[in-house]
């Protein structure tokens, strides 16, 4: 496949090994991602992880700040095929049929289920027990394109985000390239997808962190580890206070969301404690909660979360 021609369009983390294992095993010509963006309390202008990958490799990076604004650009550039995992931007289909073997992409879901941009997230805060990844022709709808190939994995209890994101990443660029060959020699299937028979997952927005401990335990213990790299939420004292990781406890004796200590901080739910292992105190860093009760066990006796 080194003599296929390859322009590739991703931007985080997760797309980086489908990058890899397109530039080692197959011709890839240029690189499109997001802008740079500023990151942290400094502000520091700082380039995706797909850009990093490119510069590295020697291969030319485009950044639009809208891509509908560079079709010709991008047409203008000799490729067989356009491969993309976790862009950020709605290709236009001047784009998407340009090159010969048009576009791919590879989504992080067990196709029509979890349409959309936060599928990893949406199928453990959902509490699936497996997912997967498909490899699907890009059309102008939102994932809608038909199927070329899938496989799917489990859902380990305790994966969270960034061990299921990491499976699935690997996962998708095995795939790949198992999957390109059929595209080139044209013999892949092409599999319509059912309307009737998918789901979206909508990209995680404000409300959806928000834990609330009037809900069973097994529901917000899949809400942190959906939502690890970026903390759920609760509020205490005015103050929302993030949780990134947690187990679940013994059976709950005591009023919603009341919180006790024993070596760890333990919170009521509906059913069964939620015992939390790592927070934030807002304008403070992430630490475990035995590290918090160090210097704060007297300020959380008899507090409760809302």
């Amino acid at each position: 496949m080194k003599d296929k021609k390859v322009i590739f369009m991703g931007t985080p983390l997760f797309a980086c090994p489908v990058l890899e294992a397109l530039i080692k095993n197959t011709n890839v010509v240029a690189v499109i991602t997001q802008p740079d963006k500023e990151v942290g309390r400094k502000k520091i202008l700082t380039p995706s992880p797909i850009k990093e990958i490119a510069i590295k490799n020697n291969i030319e990076v485009y950044t639009p700040l809208k891509i509908k604004d560079e079709v010709k650009k991008i047409n203008n550039i000799d490729a067989d095929i356009i491969v993309t995992c976790a862009y950020g931007q709605i290709i236009p289909e001047e784009i998407l049929y340009h090159p010969r073997y048009h576009t791919i992409n590879v989504h992080a879901s067990l196709l029509p289920k979890y349409r959309g941009g936060a599928p990893i997230q949406r199928a453990i805060m959902n509490g699936d027990d497996k997912t997967g990844v498909t490899i699907m022709y890009t059309d102008k709808g939102v994932d809608s394109g038909d199927i070329i190939s899938s496989k799917s994995i489990p859902i380990d209890i305790d994966d969270d985000i960034e061990t299921l994101s990491k499976k699935l990443a690997n996962l998708g660029a095995d795939l790949l390239l198992d999957t390109l060959p059929s595209i080139f020699n044209n013999t892949c299937k092409r599999i319509k997808q059912s309307n009737e028979e998918c789901s979206f997952s909508p990209i995680i927005k404000r409300e959806d962190e928000k834990i609330s401990f009037k809900d069973n335990a097994i529901n917000i213990y899949n809400k942190i580890r959906a939502l690890s790299n970026i903390g759920a939420y609760a509020s205490l004292d005015n103050l929302n206070i993030k949780i990134f990781s947690c187990s679940i406890g013994n059976k709950s004796t005591k009023e919603v969301g009341t919180i006790t200590i024993d070596k760890d901080i333990n919170v009521s739910t509906n059913d069964y404690d939620i015992i939390i292992k790592e927070l934030q105190i807002p304008g403070k860093k992430r630490i475990s909660s035995k590290d918090y009760l160090n210097g704060n066990l007297k300020e959380l006796k008899g507090k409760k979360f809302i």
